[in-house]
């Protein structure tokens, strides 16, 4: 039986959409290039990703300002899930406050 590979993003305390793009690189373990924007983090999840569930934590202690961004960063989990989906692949996402 495989072992399950588990990407765990903890944003609990992020002060900044930068720190944010910093705690992602370092859990996904992305390259240095990391663009540190939704377009990369989408380009570097579906191409480098191999991870069978992704658990993000804090999601709810973020400022208003902030909710563009979390709610970009889940539209990009979701279409991960689905575009892995067509390819008969299965990846859990778990969202937490």
């Amino acid at each position: 039986m495989k072992k399950q590979k588990v990407v765990t993003l903890d944003l609990s305390g992020c002060q900044s959409l930068g720190e944010i793009h910093q705690r992602i690189k370092k859990a996904f373990a992305f390259p240095d290039f990391y663009g540190e924007n939704w377009s990369a983090f989408w380009d570097l999840l579906w191409s480098e990703c191999d991870a069978d569930r992704i658990v993000v934590l804090g999601l709810g202690c973020f400022p208003e300002k902030y909710q563009w961004h979390i709610d970009k960063m889940q539209e990009i989990l979701q279409r991960l899930k689905e575009h892995r989906a067509k390819y008969d692949e299965q990846i859990e996402i778990e969202l937490h406050s």
